[in-house]
């Protein structure tokens, strides 16, 4: 994890820590929304892409993702030199569409209803002989992802004087959650997910992955509409003791307006869960130890403004 972190340090930003005030107690934000390309998922990518050999990296790589992956793996090709092609839902946001393909990326489009976009990544990359770039279900990924915690630790080390105690992360498939676990094994990690997709916490609940029920409600956070985890994450927040929670879309938009009110942050909705759960005290007692981190800040303006004014007067 720590060489990961390290294999990283001049291609990521580190983000701040930085304070907020919840229910009287002073914890921290880790504002990922600020990392290059809008969240985390450019640690990842660049940890992947960086261990690619030169005849790799020739034949390029092919990544799926509703937007926040596909533009790390974006960037971190665009920088390297290397071709990248990115399965994105045809419904995807259209700022992570458009930010994906500014950043020099060849979009496949799928219907996210009727395919599979496992199945369409795999078929590219067999047929051109890239580089498949999973957007969790990678030792790498996860390594890459988990220098984040590796930051934190850091950070907090640096402000308290003290580690981590608990870790509120938002969790689609698992990866960030799963590094920040590893890099932090002190640390109580609590998985956040939207309502009726929390098929981590379910996961965890039951042993082995339990995909979302065919009938799940929709949601805002296309970043955590993973409907199957894999038993990479899954092991490692099961063997480190983590436990998930859910909060429902009006909960998630509260916790936007209060970002955008109280830290001056845009959060994407899917960026917002872990934020959600902390302001309804979902993920329990909070402490100057506590890190909240804020997964990503792509949101679709229309959208981001309409929430905004529906949440003006309850922030």
């Amino acid at each position: 994890m720590r060489a990961a972190a390290e294999r990283v340090r001049d291609h990521v930003l580190r983000t701040p820590l930085l304070p907020l005030e919840i229910g009287g107690v002073r914890l921290w934000a880790k504002p990922e929304c600020l990392q290059t390309g809008g969240s985390f998922k450019l640690r990842g990518a660049a940890n992947r892409l960086l261990q690619l050999s030169p005849e790799q990296r020739s034949r390029g790589v092919v990544a799926f993702s509703s937007g926040n992956h596909a533009q790390g793996v974006a960037i971190a090709a665009r920088r390297l030199g290397i071709a990248a092609t990115i399965v994105m839902p045809a419904d995807a946001p259209a700022v992570k569409r458009s930010a994906t393909l500014a950043a020099g990326a060849r979009i496949v489009d799928y219907d996210r209803g009727s395919e599979s976009r496992e199945e369409i990544g795999a078929r590219l990359a067999r047929d051109s002989g890239a580089a498949l770039v999973p957007s969790f279900d990678d030792v790498d990924i996860i390594e890459g992802q988990g220098s984040a915690g590796v930051e934190i630790g850091e950070q907090l080390q640096d402000v308290v004087g003290a580690t981590p105690d608990k870790v509120l992360v938002c969790c689609g498939g698992g990866g960030l959650s799963a590094g920040i676990a590893l890099a932090l094994p002190e640390a109580e990690i609590v998985t956040v997910e939207p309502q009726g997709w929390d098929d981590m916490a379910r996961s965890i609940d039951a042993g082995r992955p339990v995909p979302v029920p065919d009938d799940a409600p929709p949601t805002r956070c296309d970043a955590l509409q993973t409907k199957l985890v894999s038993p990479l994450t899954l092991g490692a927040l099961r063997d480190h003791g983590a436990r998930g929670v859910s909060v429902r879309e009006d909960e998630t938009a509260a916790a936007m307006a209060w970002a955008a009110r109280h830290l001056r942050l845009v959060v994407e909705p899917g960026g917002a869960v872990a934020l959600a759960a902390a302001l309804t005290g979902k993920a329990g007692p909070l402490s100057e130890r506590s890190v909240v981190v804020l997964s990503g800040g792509n949101v679709d303006p229309v959208v981001y403004a309409d929430i905004l004014k529906g949440h003006s007067g309850t922030v």
